[in-house]
């Protein structure tokens, strides 16, 4: 098995990168390889163009702890952010194990050799790589397809319908009227970019989100980085953020009615006494129950102050030559229709997953720690988290497959799996109520009514079950090739 590497890490996005980069300082001479789908490094930041793309997360914790962003703003806009992943790439020494234009399609678990057997494709030619583990960073989007609901009428519209996640490169928006679908994150983001040259932009939306206004420079960052050293500066900001996001969630979460008057009452300062904030920016759910949307220096509330942007709120009825029309006769004039609609979620992989030959569905598994799934040796699948920086958790989850490696290596074992208890209560893998997650629980591992079967979406709880307490538990198995059982056998 000379040929069979340590580690194969699926995706060379924010995630992966990061990844290869604490592997290798882990392990200089460890054996492995990146394989990305596509010809490039980044990602999210490298596929999605849109006008204004940017992050939803401050990026002191978007970051990478062991190479903290730099930047000033708050909310950095995507080029900056793939540069900033192609620049630790290449810092690390990461892109001479990268294999671009390389799609995994299947992956097979061997309880013989305890290996995994990856078929790769490219360039329509299909290859296989061998590997003790993987580490899936492959987001939890499909890339080459998006959440783009049927409305009635789309033939009939004379214009452009563009969804953001295929935005096409150079498009020329200047002096269009143009109607965006959607109140998430990239709604939010469009709104206030295109209504700089638009002739008006309309955000139609069915359901209001929570948007909230943060300063598109860090004040505080702002002031310790004059007074402290740079390391010193990014350290104290980065734990400050985390902090605040943690205080925050738990403040809303205990008192939802507070935190919704609150968010109500900057809503109405920003707006305006006389703005009908209880129609467009008050959600049927309550805060973080879905992701809040952040905008830099109330940018988006900037532009409807301004007359150059505004909202509809309520149902669409169906696509016009000129526009849209809603359920309750509004006309909704539009040259250009951007449907910010949302993404097709996928759990990490966008292939089977297979045991000795018999593929796997990820729903019959209860997840470990939030980390691997029960049943399923040797391979963790990268998913951050909800109420907080992506990559807080992704990291987490990769030192925590770094020390499941070193262990192994060190007692010379070569299989891990976690083994649920018998009736156990299942239930949904996170309390979540987005869309894009709702329509596709029943593809996604449960998780149980106990620890370690948990997935607790809290940084400090992770960062203890994951890096500070000792690794074996009664939950997971561990063993050695040259004492070979099955899967099923070491369930029982």
């Amino acid at each position: 098995m000379s040929d069979v590497l340590d580690l194969v890490i699926i995706g060379a996005g924010l995630s992966g990168i990061g990844a290869a980069c604490r592997y290798v300082t882990e392990f200089p001479d460890g054996q492995f390889t990146v394989l990305e789908a596509r010809d490039a490094i980044g990602g999210t930041w490298d596929l999605f163009r849109y006008p204004g793309i940017r992050s939803d997360s401050d990026m002191l914790t978007l970051g990478y702890d062991f190479r903290p962003w730099k930047g000033a703003k708050t909310l950095a806009d995507g080029p900056a952010i793939r540069d900033y992943v192609r620049d630790t790439s290449r810092e690390y020494g990461i892109d001479p194990k990268i294999q671009f234009n390389s799609r995994v399609v299947s992956t097979d678990f061997s309880s013989a050799d305890d290996v995994w057997t990856l078929r790769v494709e490219t360039d329509g030619k299909t290859r296989t790589i061998q590997a003790r583990f993987i580490l899936s960073c492959a987001g939890y989007y499909h890339y080459d397809k998006a959440h783009d609901p049927e409305f009635a009428g789309r033939d009939d519209f004379a214009g452009d319908i563009i969804h953001p996640q295929f935005w096409p490169e150079d498009y020329d928006y200047a002096g269009k009227r143009i109607a965006v679908i959607g109140s998430g994150a990239t709604a939010a983001t469009l709104v206030p970019v295109l209504a700089r040259t638009a002739e008006h932009v309309t955000q139609v939306q069915r359901t209001p989100s929570y948007v909230a206004s943060i300063p598109g420079e860090d004040p505080i960052n702002k002031l310790t980085s004059k007074i402290m050293p740079d390391s010193w500066s990014v350290k104290f900001n980065r734990w400050k953020n985390i902090k605040l996001a943690q205080y925050f969630y738990s403040k809303a979460q205990a008192n939802p009615s507070r935190a919704r008057r609150n968010i109500r009452k900057a809503t109405l300062k920003a707006l305006g006494k006389d703005y009908p904030v209880d129609t467009h920016f008050n959600p049927p759910y309550n805060p973080w129950d879905q992701r809040m949307c952040m905008i830099p220096d109330g940018d988006m509330f900037t532009s409807i102050n301004l007359g150059k942007a505004s909202i509809e709120t309520g149902q669409i009825d169906r696509f016009v030559s000129d526009g849209i029309l809603m359920k309750d006769g509004t006309h909704v004039p539009a040259d250009l229709i951007v449907t910010a609609t949302g993404l097709a979620l996928n759990y990490a992989t966008n292939y089977p997953v297979k045991l000795d030959g018999v593929t796997q569905a990820p729903n019959d598994s209860f997840t470990y720690k939030g980390v691997m799934m029960s049943g399923i040796p040797n391979i963790v699948a990268v998913f951050g988290y909800t109420n907080a920086s992506w990559t807080l958790r992704a990291d987490l989850m990769t030192r925590y497959v770094i020390r499941l490696i070193k262990h192994m290596q060190d007692k010379g074992l070569t299989r891990v799996v976690p083994i649920a208890p018998e009736g156990m209560e299942r239930r949904p893998i996170m309390d979540f109520q987005a869309g894009y997650l709702t329509r596709v629980l029943d593809e996604m591992p449960c998780q149980g009514d106990r620890m370690p079967w948990l997935n607790v979406q809290n940084y400090k709880h992770d960062q203890t079950i994951l890096i500070e307490q000792p690794l074996e538990d009664d939950a997971l198995h561990f063993s050695r090739v040259d004492t070979p059982t099955s899967v099923a056998e070491a369930a029982e």
